[in-house]
């Protein structure tokens, strides 16, 4: 072993005392012993290794005191953090006037990187000019790592008001958020994203807002609702589940017809549901007829009755969500040839034409009625208006012109 215990342990050892007893605590803990067999062996007082662990709180004769830097080791490969010897290539090539893109390419950073690094961790002289120091900038990256934080909002007590008499008035986090910037543009520290807001909410035990706060959300959670990874995720349906990654290219791009998106639309408690389909070219609407449920073989029958109208060309595919009503899907794609293909967990987006068909069929269906009392005639009357309505995307033609033009063709 290199270190040795001082055996002259009276002479004054200036600034930097017992720097390399602590890097040798240090070392043997992270080692597996413990801090006492660490203590004995460097040669200090059990406290004083306890000291360097967990620092010192202030009392009415010391000053408190953090705990002890741990010496880094330095890294031989790739590092999420930019490491000293990557700060002292970046003031050296600043010095010689490198643009901050090569540097990030001879280091192999991000341009970003870098330009965050030099832009946080400058220094200002008297006169107001900013210069890159490297041991400076490590050293304030080294204090700005240790966690856990305090949060801005706990830090703040105007900043803590505004956002909960904000709150305690039902105002979303978000709102609360761009109202701070409005009210104070110039104030750097009164600005918060709203992410740190829920975090002040939902996370336990840092008291940086009132806990019954979480109540006034619109969620009315006081926790976050945990989301599990797709991968993570039991298959779905009996039949495996076609995902619309695989889904043919002319599909995406609209050019072909016959190519649909499908869901349904809930009514009051989950009891009644009507079914929606889109074409994705020419946006064209049928409405589901679904008067006795949404069970899976109610939801297949409707689709074979309603599809089976259709010419061939126009019975290309279906695109639906992960809906347990969609079950049976194997038994439709045998019954009417057209393969149905699934989107990703949690992406309404890419189901775009049917989601907001959807929010306009709201107008006719509110949310929290019931849907069972609608009769086929009155869906159809419905589908036949939204068809008769130009759209923008279409060049102010409406579906049902652009239908009957491919019909026709």
């Amino acid at each position: 072993m290199d270190f040795e215990i001082r055996k002259v342990r009276t002479v004054a050892q200036g600034r930097k005392k017992l720097v390399r007893e602590r890097e040798e605590y240090f070392r043997l803990m992270d080692q597996g012993l413990t801090s006492y067999e660490a203590c004995r062996i460097v040669g200090v007082n059990y406290r004083t290794g306890k000291r360097w662990r967990n620092g010192r709180n202030p009392t009415s004769g010391t000053k408190g005191a953090p705990p002890a830097q741990r010496p880094m080791a330095p890294s031989p490969g790739p590092s999420r953090y930019l490491r000293e010897t990557e700060r002292i290539y970046i003031a050296d090539r600043l010095r010689e006037k490198a643009a901050i893109r090569a540097i990030a390419a001879e280091l192999g950073r991000s341009p970003s990187t870098i330009s965050r690094e030099v832009r946080r961790n400058c220094t200002v002289d008297p006169r107001g000019q900013r210069h890159y120091r490297p041991h400076a900038a490590q050293a304030r990256a080294d204090a700005r790592r240790p966690r856990p934080k305090a949060g801005k909002i706990g830090q703040n007590p105007q900043l803590r008001h505004f956002i909960q008499h904000r709150l305690d008035l039902r105002w979303s986090p978000e709102q609360i958020c761009q109202a701070l910037r409005a009210r104070f543009p110039d104030r750097p520290e009164m600005h918060v994203a709203h992410e740190t807001v829920y975090q002040a909410l939902y996370i336990q035990g840092r008291g940086e807002l009132r806990c019954e706060l979480a109540r006034a959300l619109r969620t009315g959670r006081v926790r976050r609702k945990p989301r599990r990874q797709a991968q993570q995720r039991q298959p779905r349906f009996r039949e495996p589940m076609v995902m619309i990654s695989e889904r043919p290219a002319e599909a995406a791009d609209r050019a072909v017809p016959g190519h649909w998106e499908g869901d349904l639309i809930i009514g009051k408690d989950g009891a009644s549901a009507i079914g929606t389909l889109v074409e994705r070219s020419t946006r064209y609407v049928m409405l589901l007829h679904l008067p006795g449920g949404r069970g899976t073989e109610r939801v297949r029958d409707a689709l074979v009755e309603t599809v089976r109208a259709l010419p061939g060309h126009l019975k290309r595919s279906l695109t639906w969500d992960q809906g347990v009503e969609m079950g049976r899907h194997h038994e439709f794609t045998i019954a009417t040839d057209i393969p149905v293909y699934f989107c990703d967990p949690a992406s309404p987006w890419q189901r775009g034409s049917n989601e907001n068909t959807n929010g306009l069929l709201r107008q006719y269906f509110p949310k929290g009625t019931g849907l069972a009392a609608h009769s086929r005639e009155h869906l159809d009357a419905v589908a036949a208006e939204l068809n008769g309505r130009p759209r923008k995307t279409l060049g102010w033609e409406t579906p049902a012109e652009r239908l009957h033009k491919l019909l026709a063709a």
